[in-house]
This record gives structure tokens, C-alpha cells and sequence, in this order.
């Protein structure tokens, strides 16, 4: 699907994290229907994103004067108001919307945004601590983790495998990850394969469960 075809996405609350969203849904080629009960942020986001609505959206009438029905996905952005994201989520859920995301502060405010309707629950909090401290206690340049145990780290190769293709470093026997692919200074990205040599100051791409990687990049 091209990105001109692809479905609008209404987002609610324009604070720093529905704000990111909405900027790169739009970026992205989605139409973006945006609710905020603040005029002051309705009046930033009203010349960036395809529309932008004053509305309190925990009222179902207001939402569903909105069209939220027709939209193919909802993202709630409200985290700090635990009260209006869930009687936000549970009137999306009343009129029928099946893909809504929301951010949750803690674990108890995610739960009760799943039991009212919420598909995707996020802790874009947490998970932003807990990157930070892996970059900053580990040598990585960057690191995404997905779930409990698996992650994706981005880091300078490892001493021990310098000057060694990977078929003979053997990264996933010995050391229970997977290097995807390398990046050297002045080269395009390139994919990992077996005869791939690697030298000093080389960029990998690696992926494998957390603390696999931790162990990796302590090396």
C-alpha cells in the first residue's frame, strides 16, 4: 500500500508522546485525526497534521461525532490523567474500534486499559529507562528491545572477533547471538554472511536474547 493509501489513524492527546506519534504518522502518509482538550496544543499541531480537534474525548457522543468508528486504529496518548485514557479507551471500544493503543504510566493502568478494550498496551516511559540505561552501562551505540528477552543492540565490534569471518568467531554457538548485519566508516550497511570479515572499528548489528547481549557487548 502506497503511503498516499493509507489509512487515517485518529490520536488522542498531544503531549509529548501522542504528539511523536501523530508527527510520524503523518510523516509516514496517514491522514491523522488528532484530539486534544487543550487549545493551546490544538493551536501547535494545527499546521502539521491533517486535522485537529478541541474535543474532550472521554465523552462517547463527542467521539462519535468524530467519525472515530470509521477510523482504522486509535491511539490514546493520555497517560497522567489514568481516569480520562480509560474512559477514553472503554468509549472507543463502546463504538466498535478493535486496534486501539494506549500508554499506560504502571502496570495496574495497563491492565485496566486491556479489561476496558485497549489491544495495544505501551510503557513509552519505561521503556525509554530502560534503553538509556543500557546505552550508557553497556558498550552500545544503540539497543531496542522487544518484549521480555529479546533485543536488537547496535555496537563496535567486540575485540575477539576482529579480523575473523563469522563463521569462524561463531558468535551464535559461543555466544548465543546473531549478527545481522555490519556497517563500516564510508561503506553502506551491508548484510552479515558467513565469510564476512570483521575488522576494527566495525559497526554491528546484533540481535539475541537480552542478557546474551549484554554479555556480547561487555566483551
Amino acid at each position: 500500500m502506497s503511503a498516499k493509501r493509507r489509512k487515517p489513524i485518529m490520536v488522542i492527546g498531544l503531549g509529548r508522546f501522542g504528539g511523536a506519534v501523530s508527527r510520524t504518522l503523518e510523516r509516514m502518509g496517514h491522514e491523522v485525526l488528532a484530539v486534544d482538550i487543550d487549545p493551546a496544543l490544538v493551536q501547535e499541531f494545527a499546521g502539521e497534521l491533517t486535522k485537529v480537534v478541541e474535543a474532550d474525548a472521554t465523552d462517547t457522543t463527542t467521539l462519535e461525532q468524530l467519525g472515530a468508528k470509521d477510523f482504522d486504529a486509535a491511539v490514546v496518548g493520555i497517560g497522567t490523567n489514568i481516569e480520562a485514557s480509560v474512559l477514553i479507551v472503554l468509549a472507543l471500544s463502546d463504538l466498535g474500534l478493535t486496534n486501539i493503543w494506549a500508554k499506560a504510566t504502571n502496570e495496574k493502568h495497563a491492565r485496566i486499559l486491556e479489561r476496558t478494550g485497549a489491544a495495544h498496551v505501551v510503557f513509552p516511559e519505561q521503556r525509554m529507562g530502560e534503553r538509556v540505561a543500557h546505552l550508557i552501562n553497556e558498550k552500545l551505540l544503540d539497543f531496542i528491545a522487544f518484549g521480555d528477552e529479546f533485543a536488537i543492540a547496535r555496537l563496535i565490534a567486540p575485540e575477539p572477533l576482529l579480523g575473523l569471518p563469522l563463521v569462524t568467531s561463531q558468535c551464535r554457538k559461543k555466544y548465543d547471538v546473531t549478527v545481522v548485519g555490519v556497517k563500516r566508516e564510508g561503506e553502506n550497511f551491508i548484510h552479515a554472511v558467513p565469510d564476512t570479515i570483521i575488522f576494527p572499528g566495525d559497526e554491528l548489528v546484533v540481535s539475541g536474547r537480552i542478557h546474551d547481549l549484554e554479555a556480547f557487548s561487555a566483551m
